[in-house]
This record gives structure tokens, C-alpha cells and sequence, in this order.
């Protein structure tokens, strides 16, 4: 097990190179510059298409869940480790300069959000439950043909195995350390209480878990950022500093110091690039499967909405921990990852920071769980059809409940190469098809500047 654990650390070494981190941003950039800055310059059109989403008989269209809950269903899999943990480490590894080029990721990331969602809407099916599905195995069916098929599997395929390793065990397993030790509670029992509310979820489908997301992810999001925005008043004058400092060493680097593990503006850029990409999921083609089943009549409408995952993970809730870590004077303490964030909030806030990080640990972790059960669902579904989806449910359970109790070094590292192999046919498919994108986001605006004359 030990040999087997360390050739799959060998592999994912591998396969999150530079290189990779290259080929998801260069897709970015290049879906950025071929849609002429429009996820930039149509944000606040995005809020207005958010806010028209909420309404659940609002929206013209098919579709079994509104805009605003496909948005809350994809933010409660990506808020959460990324935004408390990933931050931390990303500062520690890469100084402050690297929250830059989280951000930098983020804004060109919004492109990659955008187009996902935009092709998921355009391919998506209606199953044998007369449900609406789709992402990237659908896009890659659909809109590069048959040839391409395998292409499509091949996603579907790793994206099973990854959902049972980010989305299931290794959630289930922070949930149990968090509660343990916050409060003392067993590791069993954390296991069992999280599976049976997780399966009195999932057992209702797409509806019950974007009402679920819909009720969790925006009440925890206010809460974290409210006690981030509390601890940043009470350091209000040092807020000028903080941002200075991110910007300069983004671009100069930070000199090693204490237990401080980075140097140098190539640390910054690689960790903040990796650290953005991994608390966003920019190009993974895991948001779009739950923006193909919004109830809308246009992708380019749930394309707007959909970008905007992108722009409150990282440019908000990331910004928010980056900034108490910067202005409490923590961030070169030696402490990493969620350790350096909960350091922070407990210094800024004593009493109430520790709870923030930890509640806002358990409740992230446990939505991602919920989201990453229906993302595994239609993965399997594109292989399978709908017949093994009661038994893959049951078999998700068994994960949630055995991962709080193992150790889970060899499936982080089977998540992380699974991860990457995702990646891949969704990073073909948005650049073979991104004609489409340009040309569907040129005839909308195009006809919505005409009616706004008319």
C-alpha cells in the first residue's frame, strides 16, 4: 500500500507540472481574449441576470432548478477547503504576492466558468427521468460528434473516481477532524450522522439539493465574510499596507523568513495560479453539469450567472481570508493552510474566529459532499444510464461514513490525479468549441443592444 501510495504521488506530480496550470490558464486567457473581455465587461449584467434568477417562477425556459440554485449548487463544491485552506497554503508557499495571482486567475477564469456553462445549456439532454443533464461528456458528444465520443467517457470515467475521492471521503473526513476537535466528538459518529442526512439529500436529486445549497451556501458565506469584515475594521489602518504588500511581491517576491517557506516571484505565480485554479475548479467541468439543469431558455443567460462562481469564490471569499491573514501579521508565522487561516481569525476575533473557520469548514465540506454525490450521479449516468444510480447512492453513503474514519493520504493523491485527468477532455472540448461560444455570445448581445434601441 505504501509503494502503491507513493507511485501515485510520483503521477500526480506529473500531472499538476506548470504545464498543466499552463494549459488551464492559456484556456482562460485565450476564451478572454476571444470573447473580448466580456465576462469582465458584462459583470454587472451577470448580478442582474442573478438576481432575475431567484424567483422560481421567474425564468422562462426548461430546466429542474433555478439559475440561482444551479450557482448556489456549483459554489457549495467549490467554496470551502480552497477558499479557508488553499489560501493559506498558497501564502505560505508564495508570500502575499500570491493572492495577485489568485486574482489574476480568477478574472480569466471567469471566462473558463463562463463558456462551461454557456456549451452546457446548448448540449444538455433530457434523460429517462425526464430530467435535464449535461457538462462536458454531453458538450463533447453533442458538439464534436461521435468520434469524439470516448473523449466525453473518458471525463465521465475519471470524474466517478474523483467524486468518491474530493467530494466524498476526503469531506467527510475534515468534517470528522474539525468536529473532533472542536468539540470532542467521534470520528464514527461524526460518519454516521453526516451519511444519513447526506443520503435524506441526494435521494431527492438535483430539486432538493440546490434547495439545500440554496438555504446553506449563503447564510455560511455571510457569516465567514462578515467575520472576516469584522476583523478587518478592527485593522482598518492596516488594510493600505496588506494591499500594497501583495502587489509589490507579487511582482518582487519575499525573501524566506522564520517557518516561512516561499521565495521568489516564481513561488507566488505558481502557487497562487494552483491554489486559484484548485479553490475555483476553473476548466475541471464539474460546475457545468449543475448549470445544465437551471430552468432557463438561453446558455448565454446561465453563462452569465455561471461566471459569476468564479468572481465570489476567489475575488471575494478568497480576498476576504488573504486579507485578515495579511493585516493580523500571521501570514509568516510557519503556519499553512487551514491552520494559518484559523490563526489568523483567532488573533483578529479571539473566541468567535475560531468558530467562523471551524463551523465554516463543517458546512462547506458537508455541501461539497451533497454537489459532488450529483456530479458523480450523472457522471455515471453517461456511462451507465440511470439503472445503477440507487446502488451508486447507497455506495456513497458507505464512502461518507467510512472516509471520517480512515486515513486518507492514498485517496487524496488518487483525487488529485483523477482531478487532473478530468481536466483534460474539458480543456479539448472548451477550445474546439469556443467558435461556438464567440459566435452564440456575439448574436446575444447583439440582439439585446438592439432591442434596448428599439
Amino acid at each position: 500500500m505504501e509503494q502503491l501510495n507513493t507511485f501515485l504521488e510520483s503521477v500526480g506530480g506529473v500531472l499538476w507540472t506548470p504545464v498543466m496550470l499552463v494549459l488551464l490558464l492559456g484556456t482562460g486567457i485565450f476564451l478572454t481574449i476571444g470573447l473580448r473581455l466580456l465576462p469582465l465587461r458584462k459583470l454587472g449584467y451577470g448580478f442582474r441576470m442573478l438576481w432575475a434568477g431567484i424567483r422560481p417562477g421567474a425564468q422562462k425556459g426548461e430546466g429542474e432548478i433555478t439559475p440561482f440554485g444551479a450557482l448556489m449548487t456549483s459554489l457549495s463544491a467549490t467554496i470551502g477547503t480552497g477558499n479557508i485552506a488553499g489560501v493559506g497554503t498558497a501564502i505560505h508557499l508564495g508570500g502575499p504576492g500570491a493572492v495577485f495571482w489568485m486574482w489574476v486567475t480568477a478574472l480569466v477564469g471567469m471566462a473558463t466558468k463562463y463558456a462551461e456553462a454557456v456549451l452546457a445549456v446548448k448540449y444538455r439532454e433530457v434523460d429517462e427521468q425526464n430530467l435535464h443533464v449535461g457538462g462536458p461528456m454531453y458538450y463533447i458528444k453533442n458538439g464534436l460528434g461521435p468520434r469524439w465520443q470516448w473523449l466525453g467517457a473518458a471525463f465521465a470515467l475519471f470524474g466517478v473516481v474523483a467524486a468518491f475521492g474530493i467530494g466524498n471521503t476526503v469531506q467527510s473526513n475534515s468534517v470528522a477532524d474539525s468536529l473532533h476537535q472542536a468539540v470532542g466528538a467521534p470520528h464514527w459518529l461524526t460518519g454516521v450522522v453526516m451519511a444519513t442526512v447526506a443520503f435524506a439529500v441526494i435521494v431527492g436529486g438535483i430539486g432538493r439539493i440546490a434547495h439545500v445549497a440554496e438555504a446553506l451556501v449563503p447564510v455560511m458565506g455571510f457569516v465567514y465574510v462578515f467575520g472576516a469584515l469584522t476583523i478587518l475594521a478592527f485593522n482598518f489602518t492596516d488594510i493600505p499596507q496588506g494591499l500594497a504588500r501583495i502587489f509589490t511581491d507579487a511582482f518582487t517576491g519575499t525573501a524566506a523568513v522564520g517557518g516561512f517557506a516561499g521565495a521568489g516571484v516564481m513561488a507566488a505565480i505558481q502557487f497562487g495560479v494552483a491554489r486559484g485554479l484548485f479553490s475555483n475548479e476553473a476548466g475541471l467541468g464539474s460546475a457545468p453539469m449543475a448549470h445544465a439543469a437551471a430552468r432557463t431558455d438561453d446558455p448565454v443567460r446561465q453563462g452569465m450567472v455561471g461566471m459569476l462562481g468564479t468572481f465570489i469564490d476567489t475575488i471575494v471569499v478568497c480576498t476576504m481570508t488573504a486579507l485578515v491573514i495579511v493585516t493580523t501579521g500571521v501570514w509568516d508565522s510557519g503556519e499553512t493552510g487551514a491552520g494559518l487561516t484559523t490563526t489568523a481569525f483567532s488573533q483578529g476575533l479571539p473566541g468567535p474566529g475560531d468558530f467562523v473557520v471551524a463551523f465554516g469548514l463543517v458546512v462547506f465540506a458537508f455541501t461539497t459532499t451533497l454537489t459532488w454525490a450529483f456530479y458523480g450521479e450523472r457522471c455515471l449516468e453517461f456511462l451507465a444510464g440511470v439503472k445503477p444510480l440507487k446502488a451508486f447512492r447507497l455506495i456513497w453513503v458507505v464512502g461518507i461514513l467510512m472516509g471520517a474514519m480512515a486515513s486518507l493520504d492514498l485517496i487524496w493523491n488518487l483525487a488529485d490525479i483523477t482531478m487532473a485527468l478530468m481536466a483534460l477532455p474539458n480543456l479539448v472540448a472548451l477550445v474546439l468549441l469556443s467558435p461556438v461560444v464567440f459566435r452564440i455570445s456575439r448574436e446575444y448581445f447583439r440582439g439585446t443592444e438592439a432591442s434596448a434601441v428599439g
